[in-house]
């Protein structure tokens, strides 16, 4: 998470989605960076609206703007099949290695996951509260263009990204059949996804 506080805007860190990379780009920029742990780092909608909203909105007197980006669901779940390859899990319960996308996404369909396939969901990281706080510029990770734009425009600098914490290799593709139940079962996130305007 970084907070722009001249600027009045929250980046929501979104798992998998390039944050480490922003993180970077903008943290001489940024009044708050929460880098660990995890839970704040990623924090959701409704952990930011349970514990840093009222923060700036009481303590501050300042109301605060969010943004966040929302991965394509099959490439997401590709990334974290990925970086769960990674050696340093090798023996590991959230350990993918030796395993096929395939059987990595059927887990993840599971009500009850496996630790391999625990990797939480991008409709509820966004889902707004009964109060009203939600993602006020959400973009697709993938529109780059857009979501750098809008960030360069609101923060009045340039933006020169780099790489980091990727995954090697070509993305994981799903088999016909496991896609379509995918797409079935897991309809709030391509529905979500679809949702959001493409801005380049």
């Amino acid at each position: 998470m970084l907070v722009f506080w001249k600027e009045k805007l929250v980046l929501l860190a979104v798992p998998k989605t390039g944050t480490t990379a922003i993180e970077a780009a903008l943290s001489d920029k940024a009044s708050i960076i929460v880098s660990d742990p995890p839970e704040l780092k990623h924090a959701p909608v409704y952990r930011y609206n349970r514990f840093f909203r009222p923060m700036f909105e009481k303590a501050c007197k300042a109301e605060m703007e969010t943004f966040a980006m929302m991965r394509e669901p099959i490439s997401w779940l590709g990334s974290w099949y990925k970086y769960r390859q990674r050696p340093f899990l090798d023996g590991h319960a959230k350990s993918t290695a030796g395993m096929s996308f395939d059987d990595f996404v059927l887990a993840y369909m599971k009500g009850d996951k496996p630790p391999f396939a625990n990797v939480g969901s991008q409709v509820r990281f966004l889902e707004p509260r009964p109060n009203g706080t939600k993602v006020d510029h959400l973009f697709r990770y993938e529109d780059e263009n857009g979501w750098t734009g809008f960030l360069e425009e609101r923060l009045g600098r340039k933006i020169a990204l780099k790489r980091l914490n990727a995954s090697d290799g070509d993305a994981p593709r799903l088999s016909q059949n496991v896609e379509e139940r995918f797409r079935r079962k897991m309809s709030e996130e391509i529905d979500l996804w679809d949702s959001i305007p493409v801005r380049k």
